[in-house]
């Protein structure tokens, strides 16, 4: 049986895992900052809400899909936020990136005011949260857990729980966006090498998928660069933020990081040229003297 559940924040994420739960059976209450686009998703099924508070009212499940911790402050504690209109004892599952720290704290204001909370960043990509295939990296506390019930699995294929408290959730996916980021700057690296030196970028494109030197994020991004297409699924300056917050907290431990050092600025490189908006692939465009694919 379906229950009531408040999606808030459709983006390229939050909008595949509203649809997901949607088809579970579920009644989605969605809300986002964007004029129409709550009302879009409801034509096909589900209700469009203005504002968290009253998309979470009477709801057992609040998931919160936005950028970071500034914003799911917002959602929670801002002007028409949702905590003071969500029912005792029903949960907040946080979906966004953030410092483990702040996380681990949310669970106990939250708990201070009758409610449970999920640490649960995802990963995955918008393909695979329309498709229900994302993975949730989850802490909290059993009985957070068990009032959730099978709602988790209606939007991922993989539910990992990594702790009875949050922040471990949060302290993967930072581990997780690490590589990420890390993996892009590569990929463009290599890129960039071959139209320097004249290959076929088609051509380098085919040989590395097939070969030992291939990334995830080399099969995924690469496309991009080809069909000169920065067209934003995720944004140059997410990894601004993430890689910023995996160097924060190695910081706190003087951890050294110095790959994810030189991925950030390579990123911030391209955010202070104006592409902090474009597809985080357009972090080639730091390269000098290479001639980019041109959208067609």
């Amino acid at each position: 049986m379906g229950r009531k559940i408040a999606l808030i924040g459709l983006g390229a994420m939050g909008a595949g895992m509203a649809g997901s739960l949607r088809r579970a059976g579920h009644e989605v209450h969605v809300c986002d900052a964007r004029a129409g686009v709550a009302q879009q998703f409801a034509k096909d099924g589900g209700v469009a809400c203005a504002t968290p508070a009253e998309a979470a009212r009477d709801c057992d499940i609040v998931v919160s899909v936005v950028v970071n911790a500034a914003q799911t402050e917002d959602v929670l504690f801002g002007a028409n936020g949702c905590a003071a209109a969500m029912k005792k004892g029903s949960v907040f599952v946080m979906c966004s990136t953030v410092d483990p720290n702040w996380s681990a704290a949310l669970e106990g204001r939250l708990q201070a005011l009758g409610l449970q909370y999920l640490d649960a960043p995802i990963s995955g990509g918008a393909a695979k949260a329309a498709a229900g295939q994302i993975t949730m990296m989850t802490a909290g506390r059993p009985e957070a857990y068990a009032a959730c019930g099978d709602v988790l699995e209606g939007m991922a294929a993989k539910v990992y729980k990594l702790g009875a408290r949050a922040g471990a959730g949060s302290k993967v996916k930072i581990v997780n966006q690490l590589l990420a980021g890390v993996h892009i700057a590569a990929a463009a690296e290599a890129m960039a090498l071959g139209l320097r030196e004249g290959v076929d970028p088609e051509a380098l494109y085919d040989v590395i998928t097939h070969s030992a030197g291939n990334s995830w994020m080399f099969e995924n991004r690469m496309p991009h660069v080809l069909a000169g297409d920065y067209t934003p699924l995720s944004a140059v300056d997410i990894f601004v933020k993430d890689l910023g917050l995996v160097l924060d907290l190695a910081r706190a431990t003087k951890f050294p990081l110095p790959l994810s050092s030189t991925a950030h600025q390579m990123f911030m490189q391209a955010s202070s040229a104006g592409h902090g908006r474009e597809d985080d692939s357009a972090v080639i465009k730091t390269f000098p003297g290479i001639e980019l694919p041109q959208k067609k």
